[in-house]
Protein backbone atom coordinates (compact mmCIF):
# COMPACT_ATOMS: atom_id res chain seq x y z
CA UNK A 1 0.00 0.00 0.00
CA UNK A 2 2.85 2.33 0.93
CA UNK A 3 4.57 1.58 -2.40
CA UNK A 4 1.39 2.45 -4.31
CA UNK A 5 1.06 5.73 -2.40
CA UNK A 6 4.67 6.69 -3.19
CA UNK A 7 4.10 5.85 -6.88
CA UNK A 8 1.00 8.05 -7.00
CA UNK A 9 2.87 10.94 -5.39
CA UNK A 10 5.62 10.62 -8.00
CA UNK A 11 3.12 10.59 -10.87
CA UNK A 12 1.32 13.67 -9.50
CA UNK A 13 4.65 15.46 -9.04
CA UNK A 14 5.58 14.73 -12.64
CA UNK A 15 2.19 15.96 -13.86
CA UNK A 16 2.58 19.20 -11.92
CA UNK A 17 6.10 19.68 -13.30
CA UNK A 18 4.87 19.14 -16.86
CA UNK A 19 2.06 21.65 -16.30
CA UNK A 20 4.51 24.24 -15.03
CA UNK A 21 6.73 23.76 -18.07
CA UNK A 22 3.92 23.86 -20.65
CA UNK A 23 4.18 26.92 -22.86
CA UNK A 24 1.12 29.13 -22.77
CA UNK A 25 -0.42 31.02 -25.67
CA UNK A 26 -1.32 34.70 -25.51
CA UNK A 27 -3.81 36.76 -27.43
CA UNK A 28 -3.10 40.48 -27.45
CA UNK A 29 -6.14 42.46 -28.61
CA UNK A 30 -5.80 46.16 -29.43
CA UNK A 31 -8.86 48.36 -29.76
CA UNK A 32 -8.41 51.66 -31.60
CA UNK A 33 -10.94 54.22 -30.38
CA UNK A 34 -11.53 57.85 -31.31
CA UNK A 35 -13.85 59.28 -28.66
CA UNK A 36 -14.73 59.18 -24.97
CA UNK A 37 -18.01 57.55 -26.00
CA UNK A 38 -16.22 54.62 -27.65
CA UNK A 39 -13.83 54.33 -24.72
CA UNK A 40 -16.71 54.05 -22.26
CA UNK A 41 -18.53 51.47 -24.40
CA UNK A 42 -15.42 49.26 -24.64
CA UNK A 43 -14.54 49.73 -20.95
CA UNK A 44 -18.05 48.79 -19.84
CA UNK A 45 -18.06 45.74 -22.10
CA UNK A 46 -14.69 44.50 -20.91
CA UNK A 47 -15.35 45.13 -17.23
CA UNK A 48 -18.96 43.95 -16.95
CA UNK A 49 -19.22 41.25 -19.64
CA UNK A 50 -15.99 40.07 -21.25
CA UNK A 51 -13.66 39.56 -18.28
CA UNK A 52 -16.39 38.00 -16.09
CA UNK A 53 -17.25 35.57 -18.92
CA UNK A 54 -13.61 34.58 -19.35
CA UNK A 55 -13.32 34.08 -15.59
CA UNK A 56 -16.32 31.74 -15.71
CA UNK A 57 -14.42 29.72 -18.31
CA UNK A 58 -11.45 29.43 -15.95
CA UNK A 59 -9.27 32.00 -17.71
CA UNK A 60 -7.50 34.19 -15.16
CA UNK A 61 -4.84 36.92 -15.09
CA UNK A 62 -6.35 38.94 -17.93
CA UNK A 63 -4.63 42.27 -18.37
CA UNK A 64 -6.36 45.41 -19.66
CA UNK A 65 -4.12 48.40 -20.33
CA UNK A 66 -4.24 51.94 -21.66
CA UNK A 67 -1.37 54.07 -22.96
CA UNK A 68 0.30 56.67 -20.83
CA UNK A 69 -1.30 59.92 -22.04
CA UNK A 70 -0.18 61.16 -25.45
CA UNK A 71 -1.73 64.52 -26.29
CA UNK A 72 -0.32 64.54 -29.83
CA UNK A 73 -2.51 61.61 -30.93
CA UNK A 74 -6.28 62.02 -31.29
CA UNK A 75 -6.72 58.23 -31.29
CA UNK A 76 -6.15 56.05 -28.27
CA UNK A 77 -5.98 52.32 -27.66
CA UNK A 78 -7.10 49.71 -25.18
CA UNK A 79 -4.99 46.55 -24.95
CA UNK A 80 -6.31 43.23 -23.66
CA UNK A 81 -3.87 40.42 -22.85
CA UNK A 82 -5.40 36.95 -22.47
CA UNK A 83 -3.46 33.78 -21.52
CA UNK A 84 -4.52 30.37 -22.85
CA UNK A 85 -3.19 27.04 -21.68
CA UNK A 86 -3.74 25.43 -25.11
CA UNK A 87 -4.55 26.43 -28.68
CA UNK A 88 -7.85 24.55 -28.37
CA UNK A 89 -8.86 26.82 -25.49
CA UNK A 90 -8.15 29.83 -27.69
CA UNK A 91 -9.95 28.37 -30.73
CA UNK A 92 -13.06 27.45 -28.74
CA UNK A 93 -13.45 30.81 -26.99
CA UNK A 94 -15.78 32.54 -29.45
CA UNK A 95 -18.19 29.61 -29.67
CA UNK A 96 -18.34 29.35 -25.88
CA UNK A 97 -19.04 33.05 -25.55
CA UNK A 98 -21.74 32.80 -28.21
CA UNK A 99 -23.56 30.21 -26.10
CA UNK A 100 -23.12 32.13 -22.82
CA UNK A 101 -26.52 33.79 -22.23
CA UNK A 102 -25.22 35.96 -19.40
CA UNK A 103 -22.37 37.26 -21.54
CA UNK A 104 -24.75 38.04 -24.40
CA UNK A 105 -27.05 39.93 -22.04
CA UNK A 106 -24.34 41.77 -20.09
CA UNK A 107 -22.50 42.71 -23.27
CA UNK A 108 -25.52 43.68 -25.38
CA UNK A 109 -24.72 47.40 -25.22
CA UNK A 110 -21.52 46.63 -27.13
CA UNK A 111 -22.41 43.52 -29.11
CA UNK A 112 -25.55 44.93 -30.69
CA UNK A 113 -24.35 48.35 -31.80
CA UNK A 114 -25.28 49.21 -35.40
CA UNK A 115 -22.91 49.76 -38.32
CA UNK A 116 -23.19 53.54 -38.13
CA UNK A 117 -22.36 53.67 -34.41
CA UNK A 118 -19.50 51.21 -33.72
CA UNK A 119 -17.78 50.74 -30.37
CA UNK A 120 -14.31 51.15 -31.91
CA UNK A 121 -12.56 52.08 -35.13
CA UNK A 122 -10.66 48.80 -35.54
CA UNK A 123 -9.58 45.84 -33.46
CA UNK A 124 -6.30 43.98 -34.04
CA UNK A 125 -5.41 40.57 -32.65
CA UNK A 126 -1.96 39.05 -32.22
CA UNK A 127 -1.36 35.44 -31.18
CA UNK A 128 1.85 34.46 -29.40
CA UNK A 129 3.48 31.39 -27.88
CA UNK A 130 5.45 31.83 -24.67
CA UNK A 131 9.22 31.48 -24.68
CA UNK A 132 10.71 28.26 -23.32
CA UNK A 133 12.62 30.05 -20.55
CA UNK A 134 9.41 31.68 -19.25
CA UNK A 135 6.63 29.35 -20.35
CA UNK A 136 3.89 30.86 -18.21
CA UNK A 137 2.71 34.37 -17.45
CA UNK A 138 3.54 36.02 -14.15
CA UNK A 139 1.20 38.46 -12.45
CA UNK A 140 3.08 41.47 -11.02
CA UNK A 141 2.23 42.88 -7.61
CA UNK A 142 2.72 46.58 -6.89
CA UNK A 143 1.50 48.79 -4.06
CA UNK A 144 1.69 51.96 -6.15
CA UNK A 145 -1.34 53.61 -7.75
CA UNK A 146 -2.27 51.95 -11.04
CA UNK A 147 -1.92 55.10 -13.12
CA UNK A 148 1.65 55.64 -11.89
CA UNK A 149 2.79 52.13 -12.85
CA UNK A 150 4.63 51.47 -16.10
CA UNK A 151 3.91 48.33 -18.10
CA UNK A 152 6.34 48.42 -21.00
CA UNK A 153 5.21 46.44 -24.03
CA UNK A 154 7.96 45.91 -26.61
CA UNK A 155 7.79 44.43 -30.10
CA UNK A 156 11.00 43.41 -31.88
CA UNK A 157 10.67 42.84 -35.60
CA UNK A 158 13.30 41.00 -37.66
CA UNK A 159 14.07 41.19 -41.36
CA UNK A 160 13.80 37.41 -41.90
CA UNK A 161 12.45 34.36 -40.11
CA UNK A 162 15.98 33.08 -39.43
CA UNK A 163 17.02 36.36 -37.82
CA UNK A 164 13.82 36.32 -35.78
CA UNK A 165 14.63 32.85 -34.47
CA UNK A 166 18.13 34.09 -33.63
CA UNK A 167 16.68 36.87 -31.46
CA UNK A 168 14.34 34.40 -29.73
CA UNK A 169 17.37 32.19 -29.04
CA UNK A 170 19.18 35.22 -27.60
CA UNK A 171 16.39 35.61 -25.04
CA UNK A 172 16.38 31.91 -24.13
CA UNK A 173 19.71 30.12 -24.55
CA UNK A 174 21.61 33.42 -24.83
CA UNK A 175 20.53 34.50 -21.34
CA UNK A 176 18.62 37.72 -22.02
CA UNK A 177 15.61 36.56 -19.98
CA UNK A 178 17.95 35.56 -17.14
CA UNK A 179 19.53 39.01 -17.18
CA UNK A 180 16.12 40.71 -17.04
CA UNK A 181 15.21 38.41 -14.15
CA UNK A 182 18.42 39.14 -12.24
CA UNK A 183 17.89 42.88 -12.63
CA UNK A 184 14.28 42.71 -11.37
CA UNK A 185 12.38 43.72 -14.49
CA UNK A 186 9.18 41.91 -13.34
CA UNK A 187 8.32 40.47 -16.75
CA UNK A 188 4.71 39.48 -17.39
CA UNK A 189 5.47 37.43 -20.51
CA UNK A 190 7.86 36.84 -23.39
CA UNK A 191 6.32 35.49 -26.59
CA UNK A 192 7.00 34.74 -30.21
CA UNK A 193 4.29 36.02 -32.56
CA UNK A 194 2.77 33.11 -34.50
CA UNK A 195 0.01 35.18 -36.10
CA UNK A 196 -0.02 38.94 -36.46
CA UNK A 197 0.39 41.93 -38.73
CA UNK A 198 4.16 42.55 -38.32
CA UNK A 199 5.92 39.22 -38.63
CA UNK A 200 8.45 37.92 -37.92
CA UNK A 201 8.56 39.43 -34.46
CA UNK A 202 8.53 38.77 -30.76
CA UNK A 203 6.87 40.71 -27.97
CA UNK A 204 7.39 41.01 -24.25
CA UNK A 205 6.15 43.05 -21.31
CA UNK A 206 8.15 44.21 -18.31
CA UNK A 207 6.66 46.12 -15.38
CA UNK A 208 7.77 48.81 -12.97
CA UNK A 209 6.27 50.61 -9.98
CA UNK A 210 6.75 54.00 -11.69
CA UNK A 211 8.63 55.84 -14.45
CA UNK A 212 11.69 56.49 -12.28
CA UNK A 213 12.03 52.78 -11.52
CA UNK A 214 11.67 51.96 -15.22
CA UNK A 215 14.44 54.35 -16.23
CA UNK A 216 16.77 53.12 -13.48
CA UNK A 217 16.26 49.47 -14.46
CA UNK A 218 16.99 50.12 -18.14
CA UNK A 219 20.12 52.09 -17.24
CA UNK A 220 21.33 49.05 -15.31
CA UNK A 221 20.54 46.82 -18.26
CA UNK A 222 22.35 48.78 -20.98
CA UNK A 223 25.39 49.25 -18.73
CA UNK A 224 25.48 45.61 -17.61
CA UNK A 225 28.72 43.80 -18.53
CA UNK A 226 26.59 40.71 -19.19
CA UNK A 227 24.53 42.57 -21.83
CA UNK A 228 27.57 44.24 -23.38
CA UNK A 229 29.25 40.85 -23.78
CA UNK A 230 26.07 39.10 -24.97
CA UNK A 231 25.21 41.55 -27.73
CA UNK A 232 28.77 41.47 -29.09
CA UNK A 233 28.90 37.68 -29.45
CA UNK A 234 29.35 36.77 -33.14
CA UNK A 235 26.32 34.49 -32.90
CA UNK A 236 24.02 37.42 -32.03
CA UNK A 237 25.84 40.43 -33.49
CA UNK A 238 24.21 39.93 -36.88
CA UNK A 239 21.45 42.54 -36.93
CA UNK A 240 18.69 40.26 -35.64
CA UNK A 241 16.31 43.18 -34.89
CA UNK A 242 15.23 45.53 -37.68
CA UNK A 243 12.52 47.57 -35.90
CA UNK A 244 11.40 48.15 -32.31
CA UNK A 245 8.05 49.46 -31.06
CA UNK A 246 7.76 50.51 -27.42
CA UNK A 247 4.43 51.20 -25.70
CA UNK A 248 4.15 52.59 -22.16
CA UNK A 249 0.93 51.37 -20.58
CA UNK A 250 -0.85 51.32 -17.24
CA UNK A 251 -3.47 48.81 -16.00
CA UNK A 252 -7.13 49.82 -15.80
CA UNK A 253 -8.94 49.60 -12.47
CA UNK A 254 -10.75 46.45 -13.60
CA UNK A 255 -7.69 44.71 -15.01
CA UNK A 256 -6.70 41.50 -13.23
CA UNK A 257 -3.32 43.14 -12.64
Amino acid sequence: MKTLFVALVLVLSQMIAVGQDQQEYYQLKKYTINSEYQEKIVDDFLEKAYLPALHRLGIENIGVFKPVENKSDSLTHIYVLIPFSTLDQYAELDSKLASDAKFQKDGSGYLELPNENPAYERMESTLLIAFEDMPQMRKPDFATERKSRVYELRSYESATEKLGENKVDMFNAGGEITLFENLGFNAVFYGKVISGSSMPNLMYMTTFSDKESRDAHWKQFVESPVWIKMKSLPKYDIGNVSHIDIHFLYPTEYSDY
